[in-house]
């Protein structure tokens, strides 16, 4: 029983980094087949009349699947190619504006947009990767500074922490932490990601665990 036991942990642990990576795949594939899967719907409502061949083909789930993938896929990718360019980019800024008129979807949209762009540049030229107590003064957790505040009262600096969960850093929770109870990571926000993502087996050598 015990060797049984063994040999099950050891299947267990050599297949978790595999069943992770399919589950983060099959996530990221099944947003790319609902984002397409519509447009590929249309494509056969237009073409049934004159070629219901064609229509039935595109019916198909296998289709539809592969092909709101692959559709999806090249119009991300036609749109990054376009914001990096100088007429895209300026486009991109009107697009932003109109959706800051709309009533609601500002709310949204703004506020996905707001976290994006604090990870891409750091506050007040500070490293953004950060340590914090969690969740006692012995232990500490990993997190990303996302705004800093200034205390009206007493002056102190707050910084706000999106602190991610593994291994899934899409869900996690925020803190307001005074910035002297920081400890500053000189991470990169990928380097911190991959920390997450491998449940702390990727990681630089380097680590502060104390204040720096």
């Amino acid at each position: 029983m015990e060797r049984i036991r063994r040999n099950i942990m050891a299947g267990l642990l050599a297949s978790l980094p595999l069943l992770l990576t399919v589950w983060v795949v099959g996530i990221v594939f099944d947003f790319l087949v609902a984002a397409g899967r519509p447009l590929v719907l249309a494509v056969a409502g237009a073409v049934d009349t004159w070629a219901p061949g064609v229509a039935m083909i595109l019916q198909q789930s296998w289709f539809q699947t592969g092909l709101a993938a692959f559709v999806t896929l090249l119009a991300l990718y036609v749109l990054g190619a376009a914001t990096t360019a100088v007429l895209g980019a300026r486009v991109w800024h009107l697009f932003d504006r109109l959706m800051a008129r709309i009533p609601f979807v500002e709310s949204v949209y703004g506020a996905v947009r707001k976290l994006i762009a604090s990870f891409q540049q750091a506050p007040a030229g500070q490293q953004r990767v950060v340590l914090v107590e969690f969740p006692n003064p012995q232990m500490k957790t990993l997190g990303f500074v996302t705004k800093v505040f200034t205390d009206t009262e007493t002056g102190q600096e707050i910084a706000a922490v999106y602190v991610p969960t593994a291994p899934n850093p899409t869900s996690g929770y925020m803190e307001l932490v005074p910035v002297e109870n920081l400890v500053w990571l000189d991470w990169t926000a990928n380097e911190a990601m991959q920390f997450i993502l491998s449940g702390g087996t990727s990681a630089p050598d380097r680590l502060t665990f104390g204040k720096s």
